[in-house]
């Protein structure tokens, strides 16, 4: 079992020396978690060069591009991150669900490099991971391994990417231009819903010294970056809606579960707003919800198990989503004749039909999610919905043709994308929800012990002291720590 990341002290000094050695030789610099969480305290000296550097280069002063406030043209910066407001026209409930945009990150145009780099960098500086040794792996359904190997190649690490090998093409493609060796990619068998596979393929892997498991789903690194760095974000999204709507709420934050990175940045939302932090699945694999399993396609959301990293007991809802819907969504606002329809028949300006190149399946899923909630609750347009578009619409163009032939039999036509807004967008219902009693969250949380102590070997005290607030906001100390940590490591390397 890895060692979750939790360290915050030097491990191993002749290991933190060869990764500063290799920094000075190479000129990386580290940027720390505050500088990610707020860029305008990036050194103007990072910031000048970065104007004349590809974000989807691998250079590594795209490490500084590594967090939510990217420009539309993801090279420079914005005071607020990039986001869009969907309007009662498209999704037919009053209260606005504010989407913020994934694909503006650098290299691989979805959010889960911060997970990446949230784990990778404390590694680092505490002298866990040896670049000039030791191979990092990198286990998920897609983005995250992506993230991985992007950031394992600009700080001159040596990645492995591990995904079910049904996932997205593009996944496959963008990986076949960034690894150094085709072998770095290794595809366990089945798709989205395959994540035992992995932690198979990741335990076989481990007998091996040389490899390190960054098992995003064990990873408090991914937690931590996403609670300060994209909780802060979101907030900076609501706050500048709200300073054009005076008195809106931040009544709720969905995300799909996943690795249970995105879902912490609720943790933070709910200690500065009170907000509802809302997970989301697959309906068609209920695992939460009813401890259910099952095959679906929103690819990037995990599912069959509960994270070690969720913090289940902060959780207020669970809602399933199907791919059914994510699928036939995503036909309708990807094609001309679906945009056309929703231009024509529902008033939907061109500024939000532009931003639907934005939205991935899994936005789409916490998009659904978001609807669902504001049904449930009823909420009225002063009450605000935040969630995100993990990555965007260009992630999934081969899967277009396997949707069409699947939920389009007669055709992607007008009468067909009125059926599926109507059904899928307009009639999202409050089936498949539950607003969690604290009987559900001991279910959820009892649930993980399989897993984690029975399959991966944690220690049953490790696993119940999860129970408690008290130790996941304990957490957050780590963070100035490892930024101390991260300061010295860059002074000693000479940056």
């Amino acid at each position: 079992m890895p060692t979750l990341g939790l360290e915050a002290h030097v491990v191993d000094a002749d290991v933190r020396a060869r990764s500063i050695a290799r920094f000075r030789e190479r000129g990386i610099v580290l940027p720390t978690f505050a500088q990610l969480a707020d860029p305008t305290t990036i050194p103007t000296s990072i910031t000048a060069r970065l104007a004349d550097i590809d974000p989807d280069a691998p250079h590594p002063l795209n490490l500084f591009r590594i967090h939510w406030h990217n420009a539309a043209d993801r090279k420079g910066f914005s005071a607020v991150p990039g986001y869009v407001v969907l309007p009662r026209e498209l999704t037919g409930v009053a209260a606005p669900i504010i989407v913020a945009l994934g694909e503006r990150f650098p290299m691989i145009a979805a959010h889960k490099v911060l997970a990446a780099y949230g784990c990778l960098a404390p590694r680092l500086v505490t002298g866990q991971f040896d670049p000039t040794r030791h191979r990092a792996i990198w286990p998920s359904t897609g983005n995250y391994c992506r993230g991985g190997i992007a950031v394992s190649r600009i700080m001159d690490c040596h990645g492995v990417a591990i995904l079910p090998e049904g996932m997205s093409q593009e996944r496959f493609d963008w990986l076949d231009n960034w690894v150094k060796d085709p072998s770095d990619i290794v595809r366990t068998p089945g798709s989205e819903s395959n994540v035992k596979e992995i932690y198979d393929e990741c335990n076989r892997l481990a007998a091996d010294e040389e490899n390190v498991i960054f098992n995003q789903f064990a990873e408090f690194g991914n937690v931590l970056a996403h609670r300060l760095v994209t909780g802060r974000a979101l907030g900076r999204c609501f706050e500048d809606l709200r300073s054009r709507q005076r008195g809106l709420e931040l009544f709720a934050f969905t995300s799909a579960t996943g690795s249970a990175g995105t879902i912490s940045a609720g943790d933070w939302l709910k200690s500065e707003y009170g907000t509802r932090i809302v997970a989301v699945e697959a309906a068609e694999c209920p695992t939460l919800l009813r401890n259910g399993f099952g095959e679906h396609n929103i690819q990037g959301i995990g599912d069959k198990h509960v994270p070690y990293v969720h913090n289940v007991w902060n959780t207020d809802l669970v809602v399933a989503v199907s791919d059914a819907a994510t699928d036939s969504l995503y036909q309708v606002f990807q094609s001309e004749v679906g945009r056309a329809f929703l231009a024509e028949r529902h008033g939907v300006s061109q500024s939000v039909l532009s931003g639907l190149d934005a939205f991935g399946f899994s936005g789409l899923a916490n998009v659904l999610a978001a609807i669902k909630t504001a049904k449930y609750y009823d909420l009225g347009p002063d009450q605000a919905i935040v969630t995100v578009a993990t990555d965007g619409g260009s992630m999934y163009r081969t899967e277009l043709d396997k949707v069409a032939a699947k939920h389009f039999p007669h055709g992607v036509d007008t009468a067909a994308c009125a059926e599926v807004f109507g059904r899928y967008m307009l009639g999202a219902g409050v089936d498949n929800l539950a607003e969690l009693s604290r009987t559900d969250k001991e279910r959820m949380f009892n649930l993980g012990y399989y897993t984690w102590v029975e399959q991966q070997g944690v220690a049953i005290e490790d696993f119940v002291a999860r129970r408690e607030q008290q130790w996941w906001r304990g957490l957050g100390e780590l963070v100035p720590r490892w930024d101390a940590l991260i300061d010295g490591f860059n002074a000693e390397a000479g940056a």
